[in-house]
């Protein structure tokens, strides 16, 4: 299977078994909610009789006060005790296996293949750590969105990306499906293909 450069013009060729996988859209659907749920956390929680601040000890002995027998003052009997059955903050985070992450990265680059949003480079870096030099460099490719992938990521790319929320910029090891799927062209160098070639392949 063979992909040509942007920049070069240059024929490489790639492997079958990454960049030409069947659609599964419910693997897809598993992997991005993964992504999308990591940084979610409940709003609501209430502490039960286990986690209210308070002694332990028994407030008075069991008999002879005349008044009604307690064992501890974080009693949900009383004021300011734990709540019964308290509601704990769900948990978003489906789980997801190694085999199942990459086999969705592996799909998902077939398919920006398949449509044309996957572009090749020989190279992609910026003389200056400037939004300006970057923004320039995209237009030359005629490209306005995209999530630039490289083997690493350089500190002029990555100063100049920063206040860009159109563009992402990441290293081929940490890659995140839902900038695959959310911009509009996914960048990827020669070495950083190679790299996640060997990568998908293990």
């Amino acid at each position: 299977m063979e992909i040509i450069t942007r920049d070069t013009k240059e024929k490489i060729i790639i492997s079958d078994n990454i960049f030409n996988k069947t659609y599964n859209s419910s693997l897809i659907h598993q992997v991005i909610k993964y992504y999308q749920n990591i940084g979610r956390q409940g709003t609501k929680a209430q502490k039960s009789r286990g986690e209210v601040k308070g002694s332990g000890k028994k407030p008075w002995k069991q008999k002879g006060t005349g008044k009604a027998r307690a064992g501890t003052v974080k009693s949900p009997l009383w004021r300011s005790g734990g709540v019964t059955f308290a509601t704990k903050n769900k948990i978003y985070k489906p789980k997801i296996n190694k085999k199942m992450y990459r086999n969705a990265l592996k799909i998902i680059f077939s398919e920006l293949h398949r449509t044309n949003r996957l572009i090749l480079l020989q190279d992609f870096v910026i003389t200056q750590p400037k939004t300006k030099v970057l923004i320039t460099k995209l237009k030359i490719l005629d490209i306005k969105q995209a999530f630039i992938i490289t083997t690493l990521i350089d500190r002029n790319l990555f100063l100049a990306s920063r206040n860009l929320y159109y563009i992402q910029v990441s290293n081929s090891i940490n890659i995140n499906p839902v900038y695959l799927i959310t911009k509009q062209h996914t960048l990827i160098t020669i070495n950083a293909i190679q790299h996640l070639e060997e990568q998908l392949q293990s």
